[in-house]
């Protein structure tokens, strides 16, 4: 099962509870032990995460048990789990498994003075979980192939005849859906409906948005939607000489111009609640966000005062739309029209 289909699954489980064994688990995470240790399920990149860990076990003195998979595994797990999960703290790479969790009453309240550490548009509106690092929604395009007075300046130019075959895309990834979502927000059902058919019938579907920047950096493909983050470690890793692509952001206001966010949160069965806390309050504190601004995550710290990584156009500077996390809701909508359109 796809990463989308195993969030879907869990989505679904609201209403379909036989629905869960065919979900699946890949096993559960070591109990955290005293209060000296904590759980950790992250669905953050591997080596942010474990930087992040290292400098909060150093400054702590707690110890982080950490079990890494993508957020939507993770989330599924902690659906199966529910009071008996061995998981004291969930980190996710996006908002709408976090405010599944939500809904499903399974998040404690995070402390007032770590949400107060971060502007209130990225954190839970009920206060159940925090914004940790936020990326952008950008097209990447190959410069040989097309200038920059001809790129699409909206998402949904993406459907339209004149780019067919000439777009890649990873719609099974978690990235993808909270951009399907603000479509279907901003523009409305049918219309994500029809974009999302226009595309599967005329572009190249990739497993993944690291595929889709490579491949447009090769030219296999021309244009293709990813985050701002994939093309920077792209060039990070090519050099100048070997990246034949650029990032072009879309019109202020678009669904395709998204800030797109990671959160973290604490379950409310865990029994090390303070050392959890504690975790989060250093997640946003400025010697953590430094620490994530120096990951080569290329990820923008949401504390004001650290700045992102050499190079990122400053977050302040990004017109994006208006849509927060709330809005974008627990992504039940997009996934589902993603499996009846056969996508996942």
């Amino acid at each position: 099962m796809s990463r989308l289909g195993k969030l879907l699954c869990c989505a679904l489980l609201a209403s379909t509870p036989a629905l869960l064994a065919a979900c699946g688990s890949s096993g559960s995470a070591g109990p955290g032990g005293s209060q000296d240790s904590i759980t950790l399920y992250s669905g953050q990149h591997e080596q942010t995460t474990a930087l992040l860990v290292s400098a909060f076990e150093r400054q702590t003195g707690i110890k982080v048990n950490v079990r890494s998979a993508d957020e939507a595994t993770l989330g599924n797990q902690i659906l199966q789990e529910q009071a008996n999960s061995p998981a004291d703290v969930f980190y996710a790479e996006n908002t709408p498994v976090l405010e599944l969790l939500r809904e499903r009453g399974l998040l404690a309240p995070v402390d007032s003075a770590t949400l107060a550490a971060i502007p209130a548009r990225y954190d839970s509106a009920q206060g159940d979980w925090v914004g940790v690092s936020a990326r952008v929604s950008v097209l990447v395009y190959n410069k040989s192939k097309v200038g920059t007075a001809k790129l699409p300046t909206s998402i949904l130019e993406l459907a339209s005849p004149q780019w067919a075959g000439k777009v890649g895309f990873a719609p099974s990834e978690t990235d993808f859906q909270p951009l399907l979502s603000a479509i279907e927000k901003l523009d409305g059902r049918a219309a994500a409906e029809r974009w999302l058919k226009a595309l599967k019938g005329s572009a190249t579907i990739y497993p993944d948005n690291e595929t889709v920047v490579t491949q447009v950096n090769n030219g296999q493909s021309t244009i293709g939607p990813i985050n701002q983050y994939y093309w920077y470690r792209l060039r990070a890793e090519q050099g100048a000489a070997g990246t034949h692509s650029a990032l072009q952001y879309f019109a202020p206001g678009d669904a395709g111009d998204l800030v797109d966010v990671s959160g973290a949160a604490v379950l409310k069965s865990s029994s090390h609640q303070t050392s959890a806390q504690r975790f989060l309050a250093f997640l946003v504190s400025a010697n953590g966000q430094q620490v994530l601004a120096h990951s080569h995550s290329f990820e923008y710290p949401l504390r004001q005062g650290v700045a992102p990584a050499a190079g990122l156009r400053p977050l302040s500077q990004i017109k994006s739309n208006t849509l927060t996390p709330a809005e974008l809701g627990d992504g039940r909508v997009p996934l589902e029209l993603e499996q009846r359109l056969g996508l996942l």
